[in-house]
């Protein structure tokens, strides 16, 4: 017998992850993606635990990965008449410690063009510029239909499609995105803080707050958090007149070496914050979707590429739990307890990491000198308590 197709929608994070660790198991994925191959957008990711120990079960691609290993974590406040030091913590190496692996910042070109090239280099059938506009499930199989007017079958299909995922609104229906509140600008700068031992930095300021981390030797990833008027999730490199305007405007002016990030960023981007509202179920019949496609997230706890790996990991468990053998037939029926099962694991943890991101984003920009210096005590606070880093990662990573 043939190795079970398996179509997956969308080849940004999740979906080069889970073809990989499918095609391990024996099955035979294919990937249609929207868009061109090296097609840009994003600044970076944090790769953490939870998402590192999924991305070493595919041999030898965490070795490969271009990246910086972080090994502390530093909180400033920037507020005017308020600017202090607010915590400094070890985390990150007590993390690496612990389990062998810790907290990684990458580019995000980079990393995305690493998968790309390890599943071609397994023989994985990917399609570029091939947008999958409509899914169907049968009792036999599932259908996808392209922008071309193609069609193609499986016997069951992934959608991995992120924020504006056609695979969920061919399920659910059309449902937007809901906009935060919050907005990033961002960007890569050379030569800011390069002599710090690799570091994740949080500046709170008012009404703002900028995380910045290593993603090289000499490379800083950062982003300033502000509440103001919506603007689109495009990911896209502002034209230069707007670049002009952010490098030469108030954020060049800030303490703390945030004003050099900026000031000399090469390339700066801005982009409204979103997430989804929690879906019931993510599956219908032979479809089903993971990633930002079931449960997209604000930024703020870095777990958005984190829980789709963690999503795709899953999935491969319980597909081999329940078919050992990746040619064996299975029902529609089959595929949709399946499916339950997994929501039943993965709904109400992404759910309360999508609220956990959102509150975090709330309490971090707030405006006023008093609420500014109120929230600058909370996070000293929160992190006074000897040991409590640690337990807090460990609650993020659902480990012990």
């Amino acid at each position: 017998m043939s190795p079970t197709k398996v179509i997956i929608v969308g080849c940004g994070i999740a979906g080069p992850v889970l073809a990989l660790l499918l095609k391990q198991k024996g099955y035979e994925p294919v990937i249609y993606e929207r868009g061109k191959r090296d097609a840009g957008g994003g600044l970076s990711l944090m790769l953490q635990l939870n998402g590192l120990r999924v991305l070493s079960k595919i041999p030898g691609l965490v070795e490969k990965l271009s990246g910086m290993p972080i090994d502390k974590s530093t909180m400033f406040s920037i507020v005017p008449s308020d600017e202090r030091l607010l915590v400094e913590l070890e985390f990150p190496e007590q993390v690496r410690q612990h389990y062998g692996v810790g907290l990684m910042g990458v580019q995000r070109s980079k990393f995305l063009a690493l998968l790309v090239d390890t599943v071609i280099e397994h023989g994985i059938e990917l399609h570029f510029e091939r947008q999958v506009v409509d899914v169907e499930t049968t009792d036999e199989y599932a259908r996808v239909k392209l922008n071309t007017g193609e069609t193609d079958t499986a016997s069951f299909v992934v959608g991995c499609d992120g924020l504006h995922s056609n695979v969920r609104t061919a399920l659910f229906g059309m449902q937007q995105a809901t906009f935060t509140g919050l907005t990033q600008t961002g960007g890569i700068t050379e030569g800011v803080f390069s002599n710090e031992k690799p570091t994740m930095f949080n500046f709170y300021g008012l009404n703002m707050h900028c995380i910045a981390y290593a993603i090289s030797k000499t490379q800083y990833s950062w982003a300033i958090t502000q509440r103001e008027s919506e603007t689109k999730e495009t990911w896209r490199a502002m034209d230069e007149a707007a670049q002009h305007s952010v490098r030469n405007g108030p954020f060049s002016q800030l303490p703390s070496g945030v004003g050099d990030l900026v000031l000399k960023s090469a390339q700066i981007t801005k982009y409204g914050l979103y997430d989804r509202p929690k879906l019931e179920s993510w599956h219908r019949g032979r479809v089903i979707l993971i990633g930002d496609a079931a449960h997209a997230t604000s930024p703020h706890l870095g777990q958005g590429a984190n829980q789709a790996f963690e999503d795709a990991d899953y999935l491969v468990q319980l597909l081999v739990k329940h078919r050992p053998n990746a040619s064996q037939e299975s029902t529609t029926a089959e595929f949709s307890a399946w499916f339950k099962e997994f929501e039943e694991a993965r709904i109400e943890r992404t759910a309360m990491l999508v609220r956990g991101a959102r509150e975090t984003g709330e309490t971090r920009v707030v405006d006023g000198l008093e609420e500014a210096r109120k929230r600058n005590d909370a996070v000293c606070a929160q992190w006074a308590e000897g040991g409590s880093a640690l337990r807090r990662m460990q609650d993020l990573y659902n480990s012990k």
